[in-house]
């Protein structure tokens, strides 16, 4: 049941195939069966179930039915909830529980969704592993293809719904990764064929820094999720998790109650098992907020995606500049087919440049240190938030309160901002991060003003690490390797998404990023779902998990 897209289960509960208190309970349920994957830090089950039975007298036809009656839900925590713990998995805000709804989370409600709680993340939205959280990482649910945590044996056949491929198909090119027979059978002793753990221990990490919101998707505890996404904190564990990552313009959603990292970059993302649920979430939520003067005052035109919709005419540029260093062989030739196949279908392929994107992961790490220094300066102890037992003296009182309430991620960032922004180092830092950024900006328009409709990209280097592995080396160094295909949207403040294309040969999930133009989300939503159409790749599917 929790495997159905939210489309198909709009239509199931309006038909009365579907009870909302059915889905409620079934996703709770499974979350609770998954409590390993450390998936949630808050469940919200008293209030998820007395929204549950809202939606039913709605859809009953006592009041009037809701874009997404029904549809269980689950927001990153560093989303603001009245009357619901906000930690953004920190001892910071351990027990903080804000008096008001972010404004994307009273959209949904107003929407009739039920949210389901609060996912797990990297402390402050602070990396790129979901791994650096005050309760512990979040584990990727494909790893229950390799690992046994459901105390159940598990194999891909029950893990992924089975799809017929025609070998005539315009996509075999691409679909010929997500055959079942190409698929490493569980516990095949190659090394080349599975992941390579350490120990029993080991698994496989989600990207984050929303790997919380993007494993509940793909384990299917919510049919659809929020994230944030600064620098690709929601593309980077969609293409891990196997599910939809969208990141909307920069303006069009709300950030309002959205605990902030980077205020110039943050945005509201939305992930979902396709693109046709991730559009509908956005027509739900996107709009003009009063309370963020960052939002854009058009008016929004809901996105209409055109089964029929064709490629002829589509200007598709592949950036040269993303063949960067550390690419695996497998995500560069799924990225060559996935072009091959788009030109195929009659849209135009080309090489692109965007020669400033060399620079763009140094900039976005100087200017996201700077915005986090002058952000976590109001936790200080004295108005919300962790307070250290010292009394010795104000400045003692902060010093104790930060050291306690902030992990090393944390304050190694805000000791690099505050150096960046010292006097001696501003103009030579912070001001020069910032022109350069006006010329990462000014790549994007260029190659868009050129006739380019869209740019497609790798979204990661590989497919899923194993926790061992990206342990190796420290949280700056992985987000500088992780966030290279990602942050560049978030500089510029264009719309991307990332689709999942294919399985490696490990049977982990690959995504592609396609990036479109500001405020131009129905071509790049009804480009990504052709894409997506064609092909068919091969959901996790834990349904087995309701009759353990």
């Amino acid at each position: 049941m929790a495997s159905l897209t939210l489309k198909e289960t709009l239509v199931r509960m309006r038909d009365g195939r579907l009870s909302p208190k059915e889905l409620c309970e079934r996703c709770l349920r499974r979350s609770q069966s998954l409590s390993e994957l450390n998936i949630f830090i808050t469940l919200t089950e008293e209030t998820a179930r007395s929204q549950a039975a809202k939606a039913v007298n709605r859809l009953k036809g006592e009041n009037p039915v809701l874009n997404l009656d029904g549809i269980p839900v689950a927001f990153k925590d560093n989303f603001c909830t009245a009357g619901t713990r906000t930690t953004c998995a920190s001892n910071m805000l351990r027990n903080f529980v804000p008096p008001y709804n972010a404004t994307m989370v009273q959209k949904v409600l107003d929407s009739g969704a039920v949210i389901v709680g609060k996912t797990n993340m990297d402390e402050f939205a602070m990396g790129s592993g979901s791994i650096d959280s005050v309760v512990g990482p979040v584990k990727n649910p494909w790893t229950l293809l390799f690992r046994n945590f459901s105390k159940k044996p598990v194999s891909h056949d029950v893990c992924c719904r089975q799809k017929t491929v025609k070998k005539d198909s315009i996509a075999h090119g691409i679909r010929k990764h997500n055959i079942h027979t190409d698929v490493p059978e569980l516990g095949k002793s190659e090394a080349s064929s599975s992941p390579t753990f350490v120990d029993n221990s080991d698994w496989l990490v989600t990207g984050g820094s929303s790997g919380g919101s993007a494993a509940a998707v793909a384990s299917g505890t919510v049919l659809a999720a929020f994230g944030s996404d600064t620098g690709g904190s929601t593309r980077n564990p969609a293409s891990y998790c196997g599910v939809v990552g969208f990141k909307p313009t920069y303006g069009l959603l709300s950030r309002h109650g959205l605990i902030p990292l980077v205020n110039s970059m943050d945005v509201p993302g939305i992930l979902t098992k396709t693109v046709s649920d991730a559009a509908l979430v956005l027509n739900s939520v996107a709009g003009h907020d009063w309370r963020d003067s960052t939002t854009v005052t058009d008016s929004f035109k809901p996105v209409v995606l055109d089964k029929n919709f064709s490629l002829h005419g589509l200007h598709v540029g592949i950036p040269k500049e993303y063949h960067a260093p550390g690419t695996s062989p497998v995500v560069l030739d799924v990225w060559r087919q996935a072009a091959d196949l788009l030109e195929r279908e009659g849209a135009k392929v080309s090489q692109v440049s965007l020669p400033h994107t060399q620079h763009s992961i140094m900039c976005y790490h100087v200017l996201c240190c700077c915005e986090v220094a002058s952000n976590m300066a109001r936790y200080d102890g004295i108005e919300f938030g962790h307070r250290a037992n010292q009394e010795s003296s104000t400045e003692g009182l902060f010093a104790a309160t930060r050291h306690e309430g902030f992990n090393d991620v944390v304050r190694g960032r805000i000791l690099a901002g505050n150096f960046f922004l010292l006097r001696r180092n501003y103009e030579r830092y912070f001001l020069k991060a910032q022109k350069v950024r006006r010329l990462i900006y000014n790549d994007f328009q260029q190659i868009f003003s050129e006739g380019v409709d869209v740019l497609l990209t790798p979204t990661t280097l590989s497919d899923a690490p194993t926790y061992s592995w990206f342990t190796q080396q420290d949280s700056r160094l992985r987000s500088e390797q992780q966030d290279v295909f990602t942050q560049p949207a978030n500089m510029a403040g264009v719309p991307a998404i990332t689709v999942p294309a294919a399985l490696s040969p490990r049977g982990l999930p690959i995504g592609l990023q396609f990036i479109g133009q500001n405020f131009q989300e129905q071509k790049l939503l009804s480009v990504a779902h052709w894409f997506e159409k064609n092909t068919d790749f091969l959901p996790l599917n834990l349904d087995f998990l309701d009759n353990a």
